[in-house]
This record gives structure tokens, C-alpha cells and sequence, in this order.
């Protein structure tokens, strides 16, 4: 296998005692670090009408994190297809591919509506960012990616051509075999290979015994949200007092086979294996903890660890696309899965 790639899911969540503004330009500090730590692809996700998460609209955070990278792929894990017209999305991120070239994805999930004409509507978005598609079309279009947990998912990827990325965080088991309908059902004009990435939920820290504390928070968030009560991320102190009831620890439990948590070394170990079991070569990683810094720091360390790449200087040519946003954005600066 080739050397593993990492790359960033972010939910963009807002902890106790912090605000939904706070998350959001917490997400746009950690796209920075990100791509100077070696990522290699950063995504927001998209949620509506949860305490939880600040993450309402994918395609704007994407837009401003465009302006504030330069080199990492930027795009959504991902747009809600069946609450859009695909003729917008395809011109929404015909814009964003536009003026940021070679580094937009589209991540599409099917959540949020019917789901009968899925398959439809994502067929008629492929179209529309193609030859005779909507205007503008992009000289290099964003890459398309659809989203699952399951293998009908992985089918219909598969038949279209695209881009796929299984949710391990939603469901741990079945991977594998989604990951074998996705390639025996691929088909492309293009010539292109299956590609893919399994999407993970991870924390880590310093030591193994604060990353058990960063986890016990996350899982007491995941279990209150399951039982009814969606609210922020909780802090630690908030955790360490909490009386847990027998549902929320029924919860948790089940909840934790899906969580990747410990120190760097022992969390590393897991990935690698995780990802030579399910047969791809990156990891898209998401991290959800109540204070900004123990996530950036989560991050810090599996680059570490991973020993990613450090990214290489851009060239005079490539500055062009994205350059000019980031100099009006400088110039005018004031002092997007949902388990």
C-alpha cells in the first residue's frame, strides 16, 4: 500500500460555554494549521437545527476556507442533496471551482429528504458539472464525491463514476464490503481508477489518560443526543461530574466501538490497520471535542505520527486562482454525517 494519506472532517462543533460564531472561525483556524501540518483534503459537513454543530451551510464555509488556504483540496462531507435543486449546487461549486481550481471537492450525502429520486438527482448533478453543463463551467470541475455507511451507497458510486467514502463513524462494521461492490460496480468513460477514503471518528492527546477524557466527553455528547437531549459538546469538568444513567451508558457503549481514542501511537496503530482491512490508502479523519485547542492539538499529533508531508512551496503559476482572494481578504479583515 502507498503511504497514507490524512485529511480533515469538521463538523465545526460548538462546545459548552462557547458560541456558534466562536466554532465557525475556529474551523477556519484549523483549516490553516491543517494544511501546513500535511493534510490533504479539509471538509465541512452539513447540519441544520443542532446545538451541536455550527455547520448549517457548507458551501460558504467552504468558499471562505478557500480564501484562507492555498494549496489543501477544500470541499463538503457534504452537501444534502435531496433539500437542493441540483442545477444550484452544480452552480454553486462551478463558482467555487472557478476561482480556486484543482482544489474543490463535492462531497454529496443523501440525507435530508426523500430518497426515492436520489440516484436521479445525483446523476443530473454529474451532468450539469460536465461539457454543456451549468455556467460557469469550471476549466478543472470539483471532484465528486458521495458519502455512505452503507453498500447501496458504494453501488451507485460505483456505477456513476465517482468518488466514495464510507462513514466508519456511523457504522463500523460492513466497510469492507461496501468498499468491494463500490470497485466490482465502477465504471468511468475516463479511465480513471475507484479511489475511496474511510471517514473515522478520532481523538487523541498528549497522553493516553487525557485522551480518555476528551473521549468520555464526546461519548456523553453522543449518548444525551441519542436519548433526546442534543446540546453543545460538554467540557471535561462538565463530564467528570455528570451522574450517568444506565441509557446514557448503554449509549456510550455502543458508541465507542466506533470511536478511535487513545494516545498517538496506539490511535496510529488502529488507522493503519483500519485502512490496510478496508483497502485505501487515506484517512479522513474527524475530531469533536468541547475546547478548539484539544481538537487542533488531536490533529497536531497524528501528523506527527503519520510523519505527513510537509506541503510544498507554490509556484509563481499557481498563485493566480486563489491569490487575489486571499490578498482582498486581507486587505478588508476586521480586528457541512451528523453522528
Amino acid at each position: 500500500m502507498t503511504k497514507l494519506r490524512l485529511s480533515v472532517l469538521d463538523q465545526t462543533p460548538v462546545g459548552e460555554d462557547h458560541t456558534p460564531d466562536q466554532a465557525l472561525r475556529a474551523s477556519v483556524d484549523l483549516a490553516r494549521a491543517a494544511e501546513a501540518l500535511g493534510y490533504t483534503r479539509y471538509w465541512v459537513a452539513e447540519h441544520h437545527d443542532s446545538p451541536g454543530f455550527a455547520s448549517s451551510a457548507p458551501e460558504i464555509l467552504a468558499g471562505t476556507l478557500l480564501a484562507h488556504t492555498s494549496r489543501m483540496r477544500i470541499g463538503t462531507g457534504g452537501v444534502l442533496l435531496p433539500r437542493y435543486d441540483p442545477a444550484k449546487v452544480a452552480e454553486v461549486f462551478g463558482v467555487l471551482a472557478s476561482l480556486h481550481p484543482g482544489r474543490v471537492d463535492l462531497g454529496i450525502g443523501r440525507a435530508g429528504g426523500p430518497a426515492r429520486d436520489f440516484p436521479h438527482r445525483l446523476a443530473q448533478l454529474r451532468a450539469l458539472l460536465g461539457e454543456g453543463g451549468v455556467v460557469p463551467h469550471a476549466p478543472v470541475p470539483p471532484q465528486m464525491w458521495l458519502l455512505g455507511a452503507g453498500r447501496e451507497s458504494a453501488r451507485l458510486a460505483g456505477l456513476l463514476g465517482t468518488e466514495f467514502a464510507f462513514g466508519h463513524f456511523f457504522s463500523p462494521v460492513g466497510g469492507q464490503e461496501a468498499f468491494e461492490d463500490y470497485r466490482a460496480q465502477f465504471r468511468t468513460s475516463t479511465g480513471d481508477r475507484p479511489g475511496g477514503a474511510l471517514a473515522v471518528r478520532v481523538v487523541t492527546a498528549d497522553s493516553a489518560g487525557r485522551a480518555e477524557e476528551l473521549a468520555q466527553s464526546l461519548l456523553l455528547w453522543r449518548a444525551r443526543k441519542d436519548l433526546g437531549e442534543d446540546g453543545p459538546l460538554p467540557s471535561y469538568e462538565t463530564t467528570r461530574r455528570h451522574r450517568w444513567t444506565g441509557a446514557e451508558l448503554e449509549r456510550a457503549k455502543v458508541h465507542r466501538t466506533a470511536l478511535v481514542s487513545g494516545a498517538p501511537e496506539q490511535v496510529t496503530a488502529v488507522l493503519k490497520a483500519l485502512a490496510g482491512s478496508h483497502g485505501v490508502d487515506e484517512l479522513i479523519v474527524n475530531t469533536l471535542t468541547c475546547d478548539p485547542a484539544d481538537r487542533r492539538r488531536s490533529y497536531e499529533l497524528l501528523s506527527e505520527t503519520f510523519a505527513l508531508p510537509a506541503p510544498e512551496p507554490r509556484s509563481a503559476a499557481s498563485v493566480g486562482a486563489s491569490g487575489p482572494a486571499l490578498r482582498v481578504q486581507e486587505r478588508s479583515r476586521p480586528q457541512v454525517w451528523s453522528a
